[in-house]
């Protein structure tokens, strides 16, 4: 079924149910097949002939990140099989991806959890922590609230200095080079993504507990945004920054951007400071409309630009923050009715050219601006998970766009 040229409030009940129907029918069951019964946690890596490897190492932010999801489908659906998935991932996390002597998250183990990669990244932190406050939420388990307060403290004392937030340490939290969450043949000491999902499971923690801390953390990151990650010249953060957050590469992730805007939203949301609303919406504004004018070219978002060229690939977790930050942005404003439009043009390029169309898989990597697969990607690996594309189809059921 196809939402495209559909207008009006049928269109938006459509979609509702296409995206509950795409995410009970195909990402659930896809990902609760990937459960390793014999070591825990969920296996690492699907090759894109759809072959498992079940001796590939596991990433520890993959398995926060179904944790994650398997938590929000629970509260979302209330199917008692989703809780289970969820507990599954926390104990496998709690067992091997936590470091009980030092504190934190390891960046993988090897697929029986002996630890293969003891590098503490901020970013691996932050989504441990939107993890077990949404599996507390989910489950009430006071231990998985306990460590996510653990490795907040852990942040706020060992990963931040007075500037902002570091990107790296060794298991002893002393700093080593970012090398997994700098890109674009740059090192950086500072990254607009490891700030954003700082907020982001700052935002989760603070709903769950109203703790006055994770707040003012939460205010503190929100300055450093203004002051240094939002770029209002050229309408986009920057992304790559040395110590003094200096910009170090030309660079405009549109995926980034646009998740931002509806990211940012959320936490001011939450918070309820209407002094802060009124500073940050014009911004998160300002953001999806750039985005919606340079990167979408009616039915589907390029990917980034790079000192002036722009990479029109199609990535597919970029696709899925486009369908929210879209919809956020009519939500927000319904005279922009070009923002439903791309919300429903953007899923409907996701459904006949992303989804795997093969039983049994998911969603393609990456595709052409023509829909085209581009190259054989693998459907699942470390960073390939049901985070972007399962929150997406629980964003849209969940969203109230009706004008």
């Amino acid at each position: 079924m196809s939402v495209t040229g559909v207008k009006g409030e049928l269109t938006m009940s459509i979609l509702k149910d296409e995206a509950k129907k795409h995410l009970t029918e195909v990402i659930i069951p896809f990902w609760m097949s990937l459960r390793d019964r014999e070591h825990g946690g969920y296996y690492s890596y699907v090759d894109n002939d759809l072959n498992i490897d079940k001796k590939a190492f596991k990433g520890c932010i993959l398995n926060s990140r179904i944790m994650w999801f398997f938590s929000n489908a629970y509260m979302l659906l209330k199917d008692e099989k989703l809780l289970d998935e969820a507990r599954n991932a926390f104990r496998f996390f709690k067992s091997y991806c936590y470091d009980r002597e030092n504190g934190g998250v390891y960046w993988s183990v090897e697929y029986n959890g002996k630890i293969k990669e003891d590098v503490k990244y901020t970013y691996n932190q932050a989504f441990a922590i939107y993890a077990l406050s949404s599996y507390y939420a989910a489950s009430k388990n006071e231990e998985a609230l306990k460590l996510a307060e653990e490795i907040y403290e852990v942040i706020e004392n060992k990963c931040c200095d007075d500037k902002g937030y570091l990107e790296a340490g060794n298991r002893e939290f002393r700093p080593v080079s970012n090398e997994e969450l700098s890109e674009n043949g740059v090192i950086a000491s500072r990254t607009m993504n490891t700030l954003l999902h700082v907020m982001e499971a700052y935002t989760e923690l603070y709903r769950v507990t109203g703790l006055l801390s994770v707040r003012k953390s939460l205010e503190r990151i929100i300055g450093i945004f203004t002051d240094h990650i939002y770029n209002p010249e050229h309408h986009r953060q920057e992304v790559f920054f040395d110590d003094e957050y200096r910009p170090i590469i030309d660079l405009h992730s549109y995926g980034h951007d646009i998740e931002t805007a509806w990211l940012m939203d959320r936490t001011i949301e939450i918070l309820g400071d209407e002094g802060l609303k009124q500073k940050i919406f014009p911004i998160t504004k300002d953001l999806t409309e750039t985005i919606f004018k340079t990167a979408f070219d009616g039915r589907s978002l390029a990917n980034e630009c790079e000192n002036g060229k722009v990479d029109e690939t199609r990535i597919w977790w970029v696709q899925a923050e486009a369908v929210i930050g879209f919809l956020n942005g009519y939500e927000k404003d319904h005279s922009k009715k070009e923002y439903l439009d791309a919300a429903l043009g953007e899923w409907d390029f996701i459904m006949n050219n992303i989804v795997d169309q093969r039983e049994g898989s998911e969603w393609l990597r990456e595709v052409g601006p023509d829909g085209k697969p581009l190259q054989k990607s693998p459907i699942v690996e470390p960073w390939k998970c049901p985070y972007h594309n399962g929150r997406m189809c629980m964003e849209i059921i969940k969203r109230n766009t009706d004008s």
